[in-house]
């Protein structure tokens, strides 16, 4: 009986070019993927431009390392941020493509290259003439079809791929935008007021509206009661390339925030030619007082009911007792026998 498996795709040197030859070629130690240097210098990553309507010709080049032959499919595709860290990712071959994916060819879908050497293959970019003005960026990729299989009764199957990043920019109007969203701040304090340290976690969604793509920097600040800064600080751990359309969820640690404050943080992204800012109200307050005062002031109100009631039914036995109802019928019962 065959084991089932779990498929990993690991597409490696995508998210950061290695410094090796040829200049930060993406390369997983056993081949690389690079563009073939031009007339001019080597490049680090395929940098085009295009018209709509336009078609662009290159190469390719695929590097063996190892000493055997090695055989791959190539094919074209769309890149995207990581929801995890807004790290630069490429589309699985199974994917819809929609840009360089959709528009990129290689002359050849599958290439042997043998042991220690180099492949160049040819690749044609059809840009539409219905193509979205702005950055459109990608990868020519390079799949090792094989599965290495694990161990275990759930084997862990994992093919290996790499790429070389395309930034294609498509000819038209350009536009810088970007949007704070889903601002949330939580807290992390300690059982008893004083006693730990306390922090705080801020959540909050960057997202790229425009069609270019942007390297934002975040602001942090946070206000108190009457308007004391609290904090006041640029993050770190913001995507360097945050391309159009895509969003990413980013937290970040606030240690020593307030125990006990009312405030708000308010968060602003910002790249050239745009800046948007987005708050957040919060009120910290120790659970354990907060018990405690509730307790408190649940007892407090059960013992003036009681009180109340108390005192209500001592009043109602005084007027009861000057005035028994008895005697008073009995006085106007008496009165006529008089006369």
């Amino acid at each position: 009986m065959r084991k089932p498996y779990v498929l990993l795709l690991s597409l490696i040197g995508l998210f950061l070019g290695v410094t090796t030859v040829p200049a930060r070629a993406a390369d997983n130690g056993s081949w690389s993927v690079y563009p073939v240097a031009s007339k001019v210098a080597a490049r680090p990553y395929f940098y085009l431009s295009a018209d709509p309507g336009q078609t662009l010709a290159d190469k390719v080049a695929v590097a063996n390392k190892t000493g055997r032959p090695l055989t791959f499919r190539l094919y074209a595709a769309d890149a995207y941020n990581t929801a995890r860290d807004g790290g630069f990712a490429v589309r699985t071959l199974k994917e819809r493509m929609r840009g360089v994916g959709a528009w990129a060819r290689p002359a050849r879908s599958r290439v042997t290259v043998p042991g220690h050497r180099t492949v160049t293959v040819p690749f044609t970019l059809r840009v539409p003439r219905g193509a979205e003005p702005g950055d459109h960026p990608g990868a020519i990729v390079a799949l090792d079809e094989r599965v290495d299989p694990g161990s275990g009764r759930l084997a862990l199957g994992v093919q290996r791929a790499v790429g070389a990043r395309v930034y294609l920019r498509v000819g038209g109007p350009t536009l810088s935008a970007i949007s704070v969203e889903q601002v949330h701040i939580s807290h992390h304090q300690p059982l008893v007021p004083g006693l730990g340290d306390s922090t705080a976690t801020i959540g909050y969604t960057l997202r790229n509206t425009g069609n270019v793509t942007l390297d934002p920097k975040v602001e942090l600040k946070a206000r108190g009661l009457f308007g004391r800064t609290l904090l006041d600080r640029d993050l770190t751990g913001v995507p360097s390339e945050l391309l159009p359309g895509q969003r990413v969820r980013l937290t970040e640690t606030w240690y020593g925030a307030p125990q006990l404050d009312w405030g708000d943080i308010t968060l602003t992204a910002s790249a050239p030619d745009t800046r948007q800012s987005a708050s957040a109200s919060f009120f910290a307050l120790p659970w354990l007082l907060a018990g405690l005062v509730f307790v408190a002031g649940v007892v407090t109100g059960v013992l003036l009911v009681r009180a109340r009631r108390a005192r209500a039914v001592r009043h109602g036995r005084g007027r009861g007792a000057a005035f028994p109802p008895s005697a008073r019928g009995a006085r106007r019962e008496e009165a006529p026998s008089r006369r």
